[in-house]
């Protein structure tokens, strides 16, 4: 339904970035505020460090109200951040977070691009941010966006004047944009972009202030406005039924793994912009005043102009399509022009106007989701033409190659359709994201190809070119080939159609541990991509770990088919950590990678290629406990991970939360955001705390400060006050300062030896007060800061004990991380060391 009702409002112009999707619906309203668009030779682009960064609001007013050709260069994908609706995370919520940007854009009709930088977790500084991301890396790459998206102006989220009163990479991305802004036109600067793209230097380079980086509004209104632009984006567009702030919304609330789903507003509203660089214009309500943004500014538009300025004033509502004849004549001058930047951005505005106007329906699709090199397949080819002009089809080709070249004149409402069996080459590269393809840094992304830097995805491997001769006018309009099915309770379906290998193989967990030196076999699973697949599988082991037979056969029939092999492992007798891989050899290729689906219906379902590896762990770590209820927040794999040292979890309904249902657990665990995002908790906290009364140890791991529930005084039996305080340096020093609390004794020893390796950070969202009850365990900072207790809080209430901990565990247990593990096993046995005395004594 959402899907439905973004379309509807946003019309066939914003969703020129979607690459599989329901063939585009046009309204004569959508049509001529596109060509509203097309008559406005002006470009914005907006710059900040992740996805939700963007001020939608002031996109869609420059895209919508002011007619701007506006981009969003977000540096990071968000791989770094958490996920509310799903168990993506690191690179697979990178590639979920650019769908959401993707579906933003289409509704707001900004256009969505990215650097390489890597979104590594949350940074204090912009020091460390651009150490980490290798700024001049980061910096030609957002030097190469302005060249090439030639902004007229450039607006930044963050303030570059204000380091470290926000995260590290907000700071850093203003940074960086406020360097490029003279790089973009210096002939020194990266030159070597310079064979692919050309120099360019924007004329205005604004920050997009607000009252609150100020303090508050009191200091606001004080504060010297001269050079503030003061921009109402509370627009209403009659002929969308919209509000510019309701479109905002909209495209928002996409960001639906990040929870960003929100009310839509209206009415009057103030952006403002304060001028950094560049001249300052006259009319302060107009980020564009003084630059040429009409179809004179290239040589050759005036006579376009006049064409396509006549079209718009004079625009037929009731009968787009009289207007055919002079967009293609537009069309067509607009080919002699020497501005290729120009021609190439108004040449595909025109033709989907074009399309629209004719009613045109053009689709190349297949019955079958993906296929791969060698194998042959079926692309169907419909062409239709709604309207009553005289419109030939010359030929079709697909990627450039011609495949029907006999002419057809499309009549009104007669669907032309053809069937054309094409062999992919062997050439052709599979169709995974493409800053996945190779192994890259902490920071950055490794992309080989220049051509693909800045892009939000893989370039699709088929396309399908319709040639058009209209009034002697040759006119092509491409199509990328998409996967369409339908299914009884959604109806029809589009999704992007993808190469991928012949067989992919899949190993269940990305971390096994061995918690002593017994063996586990370890399943691996092959899934067949096409029909008849024969060849090999070897597991590919450390040379600590042992394998009874690391080579055994497969022979799948049928493609979508799977098969499961069993490999023996044995663990070192001693602490190691290793990988494991499993390769697949058919007719001599190996292939090394597993095949991930990405499916929600907000954003096309994904295909990602990953590594076919897991990590592997041998651990001597002791627990005692053997039950655990694990309340689920916003979604981690902590159950999964605590179930490879020989837990048995147990996933428990918040609904039936009680003390008798929470007693049979030797321990109760709630996730990450639990009392964010679990409405129930806030009736079922009672019970949950009686059940530490009576004996029960409940750990409650990290919650964002003050967004849980009003119906919460406090989350723990005393008070406890989170804060934002974090440590996000994952090598700072640990320092255990409860030496003899159990926590750190039983039943496994720990020692600062416990606290290396941990990745992204030590953890976020400490408490910075609690009550006299709770004894503070570790102790730890970040550089240049004093430190925090905060970490790992523990305190008896009854007969039990309460355990806050802010420590990333979420990220470390599923990264196998040894001290991450045997630290949360002490912390599910805590107060089974004096139970088993007591047995002791007994016996």
């Amino acid at each position: 339904m959402r899907h439905i009702l973004v379309c509807f409002i946003c019309g066939f112009y914003f969703v020129s970035t979607l690459t599989a999707q329901v063939p585009k619906t046009t309204s004569p309203s959508d049509i001529y505020h596109s060509i509203q668009k097309l008559n406005f030779l002006g470009t914005a682009l907006y710059i900040a460090a992740h996805p939700d960064d963007e001020n939608t609001r002031l996109i869609s007013y420059l895209s919508n109200s002011l007619h701007a050709r506006t981009g969003y260069l977000s540096l990071t994908r968000g791989d770094g951040g958490q996920n509310l609706i799903g168990p993506e995370l690191r690179e697979l919520l990178g590639v979920l977070r650019t769908q959401e940007l993707l579906a933003a854009r289409r509704v707001d009709g900004g256009e969505q691009m990215f650097s390489r930088a890597n979104d590594f977790g949350y940074s204090k500084t912009p020091k460390e941010t651009l150490k980490i991301w290798d700024k001049e890396l980061i910096l030609s790459d957002v030097v190469s966006a302005i060249r090439k998206f030639k902004p007229d102006i450039i607006i930044n989220r963050f303030d570059h004047r204000t380091p470290g009163t926000t995260h590290g990479h907000h700071t850093a991305s203003a940074m960086l944009s406020v360097e490029a802004f003279d790089l973009a036109n210096d002939p020194n600067a990266y030159s070597d972009q310079l064979g692919r793209t050309d120099l360019w230097q924007p004329r205005r380079l604004f920050f997009n202030t607000s009252w609150w980086f100020y303090g508050s509004q009191e200091k606001f209104k004080k504060a010297d406005k001269s050079k503030l632009l003061n921009v109402d984006i509370g627009t209403y567009y009659p002929m969308l039924g919209m509000s510019n702030n309701e479109i905002a919304a909209i495209a928002s609330s996409q960001h639906l793994c990040q929870g960003f789903g929100r009310l839509r507003t209206r009415g009057s509203e103030q952006e403002y912009l304060e001028l950094l660089k560049g001249d300052l214009p006259q009319e302060k309500s107009d980020p564009f005043e003084g630059i040429n943004t009409t179809w004179s500014r290239i040589e050759g538009g005036d006579e376009i102009g006049k064409i396509l300025n006549k079209v718009e004033a004079e625009f037929n509502f009731k009968d787009p399509s009289v207007h055919l004849s002079d967009l293609v004549r537009a069309y067509a001058l607009l080919q002699k022009v020497t501005d290729t930047h120009w021609k190439r951005i108004k040449s595909e505005e025109l033709k989907s106007i074009i399309e629209a106007v004719a009613g045109l329906h053009l689709e190349a699709f297949t019955n079958q989701p993906f296929s791969n090199a060698s194998e042959t397949i079926e692309f169907n080819i419909e062409a239709l033409n709604r309207s009553n002009k005289e419109i030939v089809l010359e030929s079709v080709l697909i990627n450039g190659q011609p495949k029907i070249t006999e002419p057809k004149t499309l009549k009104n409402n007669v669907s032309i359709k053809n069937k054309i069996s094409i062999e992919i080459p062997s050439t052709t590269k599979y169709t995974s994201p493409y800053w996945l393809m190779e192994t890259g840094t902490l920071g950055t992304y490794t992309v080989k190809d220049p051509n693909l830097i800045g892009k939000s995805e893989t370039p699709r491997a088929f396309k399908v070119t319709f040639d058009l001769m209209y009034d002697g006018i040759k006119i092509p309009i491409t199509k990328n080939v998409v996967y369409k099915y339908a299914k009884p309770d959604k109806g029809e379906i589009y999704q992007p159609f993808e190469i991928v290998p012949e067989a992919t193989s899949h190993l269940k967990d990305k971390v096994i541990i061995f918690a002593d030196d017994s063996p586990k076999l370890i399943p691996i699973t092959i899934k067949a991509h096409k029909n008849k697949v024969s060849g090999s599988i070897r597991l590919n082991v450390g040379d600590k770990w042992k394998i009874d037979s690391n080579i055994q056969q497969f022979n799948i029939e049928k493609k979508g088919d799977e098969q499961t092999f069993y490999f023996n492992l044995t663990p070192p007798g001693s602490e190691d950590e290793s990988k494991i891989s499993s390769i697949l050899t058919i007719n001599g290729k190996k292939i090394t990678k597993d095949l991930v689906t990405i499916a929600y219906d907000h954003v096309p379902t994904q295909t990602i290629l990953m590594p076919a590896e897991t990590k592997v762990v041998r651990l001597n770590i002791r627990k005692s406990g053997q039950n655990i209820g694990y309340i689920m927040g916003a979604g981690d794999e902590v159950p999964t991970s605590l179930e490879q040292i020989g837990y048995t979890v147990h996933s428990i309904d918040p609904s039936e939360i009680s003390l008798n249902s929470l007693q049979k657990y030797d321990a109760v665990v709630l996730g990450i955001r639990a009392y964010n995002v679990v409405n129930e908790l806030s009736f079922k906290q009672k019970y949950i705390l009686e059940y530490v009364k009576e004996g029960g140890t409940v750990i409650v791991q990290y919650n964002t400060a003050g967004r849980w529930a009003d119906q919460f005084d406090n989350i723990a039996p005393y008070e406890l006050k989170v804060s934002r305080d974090r440590v996000t340096d994952e090598n700072s020093e640990v320092k255990i300062i409860a030496k003899d609390n159990d926590l750190v004794n039983y039943p496994n020893k720990i020692t600062n030896k416990d606290f290396e390796g941990w990745v992204q950070e030590r953890g976020l969202y400490f408490p910075d007060k609690w009550s006299k009850e709770f004894t503070p365990i570790l102790e730890m900072k970040d550089e240049g800061e004093p430190a925090t207790k905060g970490s790992l809080l523990i305190a008896p209430y009854g007969k039990g004990n309460y355990i806050y901990t802010g420590l990333s565990f979420f990220r470390e247990l599923p990264a196998g991380v040894p001290g991450a593990y045997k630290l949360f096993s002490n912390m599910l046995s805590v107060g089974k060391n004096k139970l088993e005395n007591k047995e002791k004594v007994k016996g």
